[in-house]
């Protein structure tokens, strides 16, 4: 599978532009801030219908313009998959396949399987377990349609027990029968959530180990632990034994959107003990295991967006992260740089073709 023409309209720093692909190598070249990573996040909201980076759809409409429209053409399993967002300020926006608008738009999420690697992705060492559940969300609703669905509805339902418990603060009284409808509910899609998480990271987790000794040519011994409030017994009674502490607190405190994940080094936490470089190794193997086992699920190599892969890694580190990304097991590569040249000299040596964009303040100069 490849993208092989991308066009945005008021996308962020782009008032337009058109860009046609390689089907194998795409790098976007120039000085921070003329917008590369803002091409990455073009391409990645066509696969998942929001950004990458902004929490907000208003927040990537160009400044002072009132719409914005980002489409592109995709070679899925030698079909054309022609796809198109248009989004007014302050209007529902409108998600189309070959034409026709989604009625649902988390029916088109892995359809187009694709990873993004940044130095973004420092904040899931560094911040709170939502953005490590968004990690494990992210991956699993790629391959698992179901779990998106169950994962959809169960937020739904904790969303409904707060707002309960609130209220039976509020007036001053509890009506247990109506807080067990939803804990049936929570119950229900949250230990399906739950084996899906499991079960992905049983698998995932050779992979991971792999990449990671790969990239860092040492033995070091990598952790990446599942922890959830079910490893400890069943949904039910945790939900039951936390009642008086969930109605003091007007939340949920029991469920799998109390889950995290543990990343550990040498079985210590690489938050507090690893270095910089050993981070970035750590999630640098994370994304490429992401994409391996999706394509090993899918059968479809996904797209890899690479942004800005120079933050503190060497050039031997580069070097080989190139040598990986470039076999066979891995899809289309958008890659950005400062450097003119230094992409293009490290594929020249692997033999492999590439099209260089030198992107500027939003205009763009395309060369094979």
């Amino acid at each position: 599978m490849y993208l092989k023409n991308l066009s945005v309209i008021n996308f962020k720093n782009y008032h337009e532009a058109s860009l046609t692909f390689h089907s194998n190598v795409n790098c976007f070249v120039g000085n921070n801030g003329g917008g590369k990573t803002n091409l990455l996040d073009a391409i990645f909201y066509l696969s998942f219908s929001k950004s990458y980076f902004n929490p907000s759809d208003s927040q990537i409409i160009r400044h002072n313009e009132p719409f914005m429209v980002v489409q592109g053409n995709f070679n899925r399993l030698e079909q054309n998959e022609a796809i198109y967002c248009g989004l007014k300020r302050g209007q529902k926006k409108q998600f189309k396949r070959n034409k026709k608008e989604y009625t649902r738009i988390s029916d088109h999420i892995g359809l187009l399987p694709l990873v993004m690697i940044s130095p973004s992705d420092s904040s899931l060492i560094l911040d709170g377990s939502d953005t490590r559940r968004r990690f494990l969300d992210l991956i699993i609703s790629q391959y698992d349609r179901p779990y998106l669905e169950h994962l959809m509805q169960y937020n739904k339902a904790v969303s409904q027990r707060n707002r309960l418990l609130k209220k039976f603060q509020e007036i001053r009284s509890f009506d247990e029968d109506s807080l067990e409808i939803w804990d049936a509910q929570l119950i229900s899609h949250g230990e399906k959530v739950y084996e899906a998480r499991k079960q992905f990271i049983e698998q995932f987790l050779p992979i991971f180990q792999k990449y990671y000794t790969f990239i860092a040519e040492n033995n070091e011994v990598v952790g990446l632990t599942y922890v959830s409030q079910l490893n400890e017994g069943r949904f039910q009674q945790g939900l039951h034994s936390a009642r008086n502490t969930d109605r003091r607190a007007t939340y949920s405190t029991v469920g799998v959107h109390k889950d995290d994940l543990e990343f550990t080094i040498s079985e210590f936490p690489i938050k507090k003990f690893g270095s910089q470089g050993q981070q970035k190794t750590y999630l640098l193997a994370l994304k490429l295991a992401q994409a391996e086992y999706i394509q090993q699920i899918k059968s479809i190599p996904p797209i890899l967006l690479l942004d800005d892969i120079y933050d503190k890694l060497d050039d031997k580190r580069v070097a080989k992260l190139m040598q990986i990304v470039s076999s066979n097991d891995f899809g289309q590569i958008f890659i950005t740089d400062t450097h003119q040249d230094r992409l293009a000299n490290i594929f020249k040596e692997l033999d492999i073709d590439c099209c260089t964009f030198a992107v500027n303040k939003g205009a763009i100069d395309g060369e094979e």
